[in-house]
Parts: C-alpha cells; sequence; structure tokens
C-alpha cells in the first residue's frame, strides 16, 4: 500500500429492484464465492480460538499505535519508512477484524436460523398436542353422554313386574322368555302400559263427551235459573208493601246478609250475635252495615288484581312523583301511623231503643292491623232534654260507656302485641287515638269474639261465636241500663241546678212530710279540686275517687249553717251508690274527721242507701239520698242543745218527733225515720 491518499470511490447507482448498477464484476463474483466458502469455514473453525485472536489481534493494534505516535512524535526523517512498515501491518490486523467479524455475524445467523427451526418444531409438536387434548376432551364428553343417556321409557311410571304378570295376558307377558331376559320383560311391560293407556284414553274420550253433555244440561238450567231472577225481582217488590205490614222486612235482610260476607270475621260474629239476640230477646234492636263495599272488595283483590292496579296507578303518577320531594323521615312516620291505625271500611250499627224510646246508637268499627275493635256511641233521646250545666258529661259519647264492666276504661288496646307495633311508629299512648278510632272496651272485644287472656304478645286471635254468644245478653242489658241511668241523671240535675230536689212517688214515705233545709247549689267540679278538699281525704285513701267517676258539688242551707257535700258518682250508677263526703260550716267547721254526727250523717247515705233504692225508681238514689241529707241536717240542727247565755228564742226550733235527743258516749244524734210512726230513732 503506498503512502498518497487513498482515492474516494464512485459511488454505485442502486436501482428500484435492488440490484446495483452497471455490470458485475470478476472480483465481486470471486468475492461472492468466498463469502460461501467463509460459511462452509465457520463450522470448521472454533470460535473460541477466534475469540482469542480477536483480542489477540486488537492488542497488537494498539501497540502499533502506540509506536507510529512514538515515532512521529520524534520528527525525524529517518524513520518513515518504520512508520510505512507498521502502517502495513496495522492494515493486515485490520483485515484480519473484519474477517473475524463476517465470521461473527455468520455464525449470528446460522444460530439464529437453529433457533427459528427449533422453534416451529416446537410449535409444530404444541399444535399437535393440542389436537390431541381436544380429540380428548371430545371423547371424553361422548363417553360421558353415553353413560348419562337414560332411555324415555325410564321416565315412563310402569306397573310393578308382580301386578304386570298377574294383570297382563300371556300374549303380552310371556313369562317362559321375559323372566329370563331382563330386556325383554322390559319391552313386554312397555307393550302392556301402550296398552293400558290406549284403554285409557278411550276412556278418557268417552268422558270428555259425557262432560260436554252435562255442561250443555247446565247451561240450558243456567238459562232457566236467570230467567227466574227478574220475576223474583218483581215478585220482592210488590211484597214489600206486605214485609212493611208484618214487620217482616225479608229484603233489607237479604242484603244485609249479602253485605256481611265481606265483614271481617270479629265484625261478622258481632253482626249474627247481634242479630240473633235482637230477633230472640229483643225485637226493638236493629242491626245494619254502613260503609263502602267496594272499598272492602279491594282489601281482599287478588294478587294479580292488586299488581294491575298498581301498575296502572303508577304510570299515571309517574309525572306527578318525578316532581315531588322525597318525603322525610316525619312524614313517612305519619304513613306508617296511619296505615297501622287503618280501620275496615266496613262498621257495624246496633241501635239500643228503651222503653221510652231513647236510642242507644252504637257503631263498631275494627282496626286491621291491630286486630281490635273499638266503638264510637251516641245517645238519641226520645224527647228533647232539659239543657242541664253540671250534666254536659252524662251523654258525653267518650265518657258513657266507660267502667261499663268494673276498670274498663277503654283508654288502652287490650291486644298486648299492638305495644310492639306501636313502637316501631312512635306511637306512645293509644288515648291518644280513640277520640278518632272510638274506645277498645274488653266487652266489645269478647262481642267480636276476640279475646286476649295474657298480659304477653298472642297469635292472631280468631273469632269465637261462643265468645261473643256468652257475653250478648248481659252487655246489652248493661248498655241499657246505663242509658237509663245517664238520662235519668241527666233530668234530675236540671231540676238540683233549680234548687229542686225530686223524690218519686214511690219515695215519699222514706222522708217526712216538712223538710226545712234546701239544696242551694248544685254543679260539676273537676277531679283535680275533689282531691284538694280535706274532708275527702279518707275517700281518696280508700281508693273510691278515680278519674273515671263524675264529681259533684252541692251546698244545703238552714238560716246560718251550710253544709257543703261533694259527691263521687261512679260510672256504673245506679248499681254502684255515689259516695258523699259532708263539711258542716256552723260555729265552726265540722266534718266526719272531728264530728261523729257528721261521720253518722255520712253513712246515712252511703251505707244504708239500700233503703233508698227502689225497684220502679232505682235510677232516683242520687236524689233520695239528697233528700236524705236534708233531713239528717234538720234532725242535726235540732237536736243541738241550745245556749242559754244567749237571749232569744231558738235558732233551730225542734220540729221533728225523736225519741231520744242523743245517745251513747259519742252523743250520736237519732237519724233514722220510722214510717209510718213519722219519728226519728237511733240505729
Amino acid at each position: 500500500m503506498s503512502s498518497d491518499p487513498i482515492k474516494k470511490r464512485k459511488p454505485k447507482v442502486v436501482r428500484t429492484d435492488g440490484t446495483v448498477d452497471g455490470k458485475r464484476t470478476r472480483s465481486e463474483t470471486e468475492q461472492e464465492g468466498r463469502y460461501y466458502s467463509e460459511e462452509a469455514e465457520v463450522d470448521l473453525r472454533d470460535p473460541t480460538k477466534d475469540y482469542n485472536l480477536y483480542k489477540e489481534t486488537c492488542q497488537d493494534l494498539q501497540r502499533l499505535m502506540a509506536e507510529i505516535q512514538e515515532l512521529k512524535s520524534r520528527g525525524s526523517k529517518d524513520v518513515s519508512s518504520e512508520i510505512e512498515q507498521r502502517r502495513i501491518q496495522s492494515c493486515v490486523h485490520f483485515m484480519t477484524l473484519k474477517k473475524l467479524n463476517r465470521l461473527a455475524h455468520i455464525r449470528l445467523k446460522k444460530g439464529r436460523d437453529q433457533t427459528h427451526e427449533a422453534k416451529q418444531k416446537v410449535d409444530a409438536h404444541h399444535l399437535q398436542l393440542q389436537n390431541l387434548l381436544y380429540e380428548v376432551m371430545h371423547l371424553q364428553k361422548e363417553i360421558t353422554k353415553c353413560l348419562e343417556f337414560k332411555s324415555q321409557h325410564e321416565e315412563v311410571e310402569l306397573v310393578s313386574v308382580e301386578e304386570f304378570y298377574r294383570e297382563a295376558p300371556a300374549e303380552i307377558s310371556n313369562p317362559q322368555i321375559t323372566l329370563s331376559e331382563p330386556h325383554q320383560q322390559t319391552l313386554a311391560r312397555l307393550d302392556w302400559e301402550l296398552e293400558q293407556r290406549k284403554r285409557l284414553a278411550e276412556k278418557y274420550k268417552e268422558s270428555l263427551a259425557s262432560r260436554e253433555k252435562i255442561l250443555k244440561e247446565i247451561e240450558v238450567k243456567k238459562e232457566y235459573l236467570n230467567s227466574l231472577q227478574p220475576r223474583l225481582n218483581n215478585i220482592m217488590q210488590a211484597s214489600l208493601p206486605v214485609q212493611e205490614y208484618l214487620a217482616m222486612p225479608f229484603d233489607q235482610m237479604h242484603k244485609q246478609q249479602e253485605t256481611s260476607r265481606h265483614l271481617p270475621p270479629p265484625l261478622y260474629v258481632l253482626f249474627v250475635q247481634a242479630t240473633s239476640y235482637g230477633q230472640a230477646c229483643d225485637k226493638k234492636l236493629t242491626v245494619s252495615i254502613e260503609g263502602s263495599v267496594d272499598d272492602a272488595k279491594a282489601l281482599f283483590k287478588p294478587p294479580e288484581e292488586m299488581q294491575a292496579d298498581e301498575e296502572s296507578d303508577s304510570d299515571a303518577e309517574e309525572e306527578q312523583t318525578t316532581k315531588r320531594r322525597r318525603p322525610t323521615l316525619g312524614v313517612q312516620l305519619d304513613d306508617k301511623r296511619k296505615e297501622m291505625l287503618k280501620r275496615h271500611p266496613l262498621s257495624v250499627c246496633i241501635n239500643l231503643k228503651c222503653k221510652d224510646d231513647s236510642v242507644f246508637h252504637l257503631t263498631f268499627y275494627f282496626l286491621i292491623n291491630l286486630n281490635i275493635l273499638t266503638v264510637k256511641a251516641k245517645v238519641i233521646p226520645a224527647s228533647e232534654l232539659f239543657t242541664a250545666i253540671s250534666a254536659g258529661e252524662l251523654l258525653c259519647p267518650d265518657t258513657i260507656l266507660s267502667c261499663l264492666y268494673p276498670r274498663d276504661h277503654g283508654q288502652t288496646t287490650p291486644n298486648p302485641a299492638n305495644r310492639y307495633q306501636f313502637d316501631k311508629v312512635g306511637i306512645l299512648s293509644f288515648g291518644d287515638y280513640v277520640a278518632e278510632l272510638g274506645h277498645p272496651y274488653l266487652w266489645v272485644q269478647k262481642l267480636g269474639g276476640l279475646d286476649f287472656p295474657k298480659d304477653q304478645p298472642q297469635p292472631v286471635q280468631a273469632a269465637d261465636n261462643s265468645l261473643s254468644a256468652s257475653h250478648m245478653e248481659m252487655t246489652m242489658k248493661l248498655l241499657k241500663i246505663r242509658l237509663q241511668s245517664r238520662l235519668a241523671l241527666h233530668r234530675q240535675f236540671a231540676s238540683l241546678e233549680h234548687g229542686v230536689v225530686p223524690v218519686a212517688s214511690d219515695s215519699q214515705h222514706l222522708f217526712p212530710v216538712k223538710v226545712v233545709s234546701r239544696l242551694v247549689r248544685w254543679c260539676v267540679i273537676p277531679h283535680e279540686d275533689y282531691l284538694l278538699l280535706p274532708f275527702t281525704k279518707p275517700i281518696v285513701e280508700a281508693g273510691l275517687a278515680e278519674a273515671t267517676h263524675l264529681y259533684y258539688a252541692l251546698l244545703i242551707e238552714r238560716g246560718t249553717a251550710k253544709l257543703h257535700a261533694v259527691v263521687a258518682v261512679n260510672p256504673g250508677y245506679s248499681a254502684i251508690p255515689p259516695i258523699f263526703s259532708l263539711c258542716l260550716s256552723w260555729k265552726g267547721e265540722r266534718t266526719a274527721i272531728n264530728d261523729d254526727n257528721i261521720r253518722a250523717m255520712e253513712s246515712e247515705v252511703n251505707v244504708h242507701y239500700q233503703e233508698l233504692y227502689k225497684p220502679k225508681s232505682g235510677y232516683q238514689l242520687l236524689t233520695n239520698q239528697l233528700q236524705r241529707l236534708c233531713v239528717s241536717l234538720d234532725v242535726y240542727l235540732e237536736t243541738e242543745s241550745h245556749d242559754n247565755s244567749v237571749e232569744g228564742p231558738k235558732e233551730f226550733p225542734q220540729e221533728k218527733m225523736c225519741l231520744r235527743l242523743v245517745r251513747g258516749p259519742n252523743r250520736l244524734k237519732p237519724f233514722k225515720y220510722q214510717h209510718p210512726q213519722g219519728f226519728f230513732s237511733h240505729r
């Protein structure tokens, strides 16, 4: 190689088909031959030796370059031949590196080709494995199908083998063959089953034909009966005047019976028992059903109809509900309370008529979710009553039925399970709702056949007719007594407010002809005021002054003496007598605590009330007690000793005849009136 600069090679033009422009020279052909000869040489050469040769060549190049650098740095002219010699050696080393590079690339290409061929073999084996696995899975499925195959005859319920050989004919059963071959036995049993089903199919066709014939006969009879209905209606309409004249309202009773089918069980029991009692014992008692029958039918719609109605309603209300705000917790609780206290659409009304034609109108309701009955009362007097201020509570619908039976106030629910229901919706007391819903008295539950015997949750009680029947007669009598006693008290209070004590004619002999003490004031007082009076303390401590009682205050005067009294009237008047408490204002305050004679006066009206009770005028007990109180005050004042130090006539001259003025160490006065002798004596 010369020292002249290496000439630049002329660039070759590459055509679009990838060949170089110009003819292939001989040197290129020889180089191509060498390239392919080097591919064969790669297989003969050791890669490790080539690597060592590469490292030695690189070290020699480094050494030669360092020597050339050192020679050039000397700057002498006689070293150019040495530099040229070292350049030639470097070029030889470069040629060696190029050859090693070509061999490395050839080895790399061969490695890649071998790797690709191995990969293709692996892929081919993997594909073959997947095909085999798929074939195995397919064969397993086919085996499973074969193992799980069930013939249709297995689903057919065949007769037992014993019954088959007993009933099947010999040409079908063929026991000589079928007993030893199960397959033939199964085929024979299937043949016998087919024969039987053919016979049953024939019978079925005959039954269908007979059914069609019977249905046609039924349709003919229905048409006949439907044609009878208009005629029967015309006959019923024509017989209405006769029913009214004979007091036998069959048409009305029929309508009531049709409506009663939609009553809940407790109201139905009440309706049946009350109607039966009216027909048997009280002709004046009337029973009717009020309310919407359509609403009652809607409560017992089938689920399909209810769902259809809900869907139709939801479509109609969808636009409105989208605009409404979400209800608050309070609104949701109110809705739950309303649903909890929901009443049945139908109610039973009973009208009790007394001898004076006064009517006790009772309306019974059923609370569906609480499973209890409630009642509302209304009094319709036969004639207009005189207005009496103190009689305002007597005929009040909320109190007139209170304590019809002892301690039955009607302010709490008799069903213990309701307490847990109330806790869920936040109802503290059922008494807050009785004005709207009615009072759930215990006797009302029993009239409906409901009984809640224990103070603990019970399952839903079924209405019992026998329970209702056992309480019906007594309850109706008590209701009549309550109405008559309240009406009698109302008339008496009207007279008492005017200072007149009415005494019945059959009770006139119980009192002397002349009674000087007179009633001045009669008024009603609250229960709280009654409890605060000092002379009522013994009554309060004895538990005889309850909140359900009616309380009245009265004033009886004679001269300067004033007798203050308060009366506690039990709701069960007149079976339970009123209780009087007295305080005499005359020469000081005298009560039963500090005066034995005042205590004796209280005993005359509170203890010996049986003498004042007359069967014909039993409701006049209160006025008889008041009249005896006036007489006792006369005796008390007239038998008092006169103070000789006071000049003038005696304030209360003795007008009553007494055998003895006083008796015993307590100086008790004679308060008992002896008829017909007309004098007073001690008890």
